[in-house]
């Protein structure tokens, strides 16, 4: 009997003790709202060339997605460069040797400079398959953190109208790089958006273009954010 009243008054103490038993204090993990990355990968379309660094689409969309989702994003990590081929954009990614990997998503832009050098599909074909699968990897080898966006057609433009560029060659190549892209993106199941067939409708207006009348202006890349928007906003 004088046990177990000694083991009561020891269970009666640990019961009492405000240091009594830490474990619980343990067991639970760092509840802090996560904050989600971006890796925005392409050329002048990407950085947007001649307009205000608010108005380059990564931006734009970083800036919606904190304005109208639970979620917290960190500013646009962008690599990208007016005139840059996919082999360029590849050495670019490799000089800026970019940290935040896995990002939660990643965007991919490119081929205009190829098709504007005359370069073939072919070519581009497997350069693009080598870049969708870093893209891919930078996304924790995630397809559905990645979106691709199509060419747009420059041939539309006034610098284009203005140095008797042939339009329909034009349109019929950049429709060529298209559809290439969009068959690798389908190939492994990464989302491709279509922003040529609305830039193509548009990308002649004076308001839609930036100073140099070739490259597009804020109001377009508004058009890209929202299409991108509308995809990524269900995706986390």
């Amino acid at each position: 009997m004088k046990w177990m009243h000694l083991a009561g008054l020891i269970l009666g103490f640990a019961a009492c003790n405000p240091s009594g038993p830490k474990s619980n204090e343990n067991e639970f993990t760092d509840m802090s709202p996560k904050t989600f990355n971006y890796l925005a990968l392409g050329d002048s379309y990407t950085i947007g060339e001649g307009v205000p660094e608010e108005d380059r689409y990564p931006n734009q969309l970083v800036f919606r997605l904190n304005q109208e989702t639970d979620n917290q994003w960190s500013k646009a990590e962008i690599i990208a460069k007016t005139g840059w081929t996919v082999d360029e954009l590849e050495e670019g990614i490799n000089q800026a040797a970019p940290t935040g990997e896995p990002y939660d998503l990643v965007t991919l832009l490119i081929g205009v400079n190829n098709q504007y050098r005359g370069r073939s599909v072919d070519e581009y074909r497997v350069e693009f398959e080598q870049m969708l699968r870093r893209a891919i990897g930078f996304a924790g080898n995630l397809p559905n953190h990645v979106v691709v966006l199509s060419i747009p057609d420059w041939g539309v433009t006034p610098f284009a109208i203005n140095r008797g560029t042939d339009q329909e060659k034009v349109k019929q190549e950049i429709n060529a790089f298209n559809d290439t892209k969009k068959a690798i993106c389908n190939k492994f199941g990464v989302k491709f958006i279509d922003i040529t067939e609305d830039y193509r409708e548009i990308g002649n207006l004076p308001e839609m273009v930036a100073p140099d009348n070739l490259h597009p202006s804020g109001k377009v890349y508004e058009r890209w954010t929202s299409k991108l928007f509308d995809h990524v906003k269900n995706q986390y």
